[in-house]
């Protein structure tokens, strides 16, 4: 699920959805240890998903809106302009 869609949702919602994911973390957690058959790249994926997860909910708790983007030239020329006013 991408970012803006987890902005777009209640701090409800996320929250029952990081209780599934966590429940899902466990449950790869406790496959690996019983020496069931369990693809490895699953526990790094629910692992970013569950911060993903955190971090939409605590943006939402301290109302931070999105960062905005800027182009790559833009940023070069920011970048130049700070290096010049410092230098002098």
């Amino acid at each position: 699920m991408k970012g803006s869609e987890l902005r777009a949702k209640p701090a409800a919602e996320l929250r029952g959805e990081l209780l599934k994911l966590r429940k899902e973390q466990f449950a790869l957690r406790l496959q690996r240890a019983t020496g069931q058959a369990v693809k490895p790249d699953q526990f790094g994926k629910v692992r970013r998903s569950i911060a993903r997860l955190k971090t939409a909910l605590r943006a939402g708790e301290l109302r931070v809106p999105a960062p905005a983007k800027t182009a790559p030239a833009a940023q070069t020329s920011a970048k130049r302009a700070a290096q010049k006013s410092g230098a002098k």
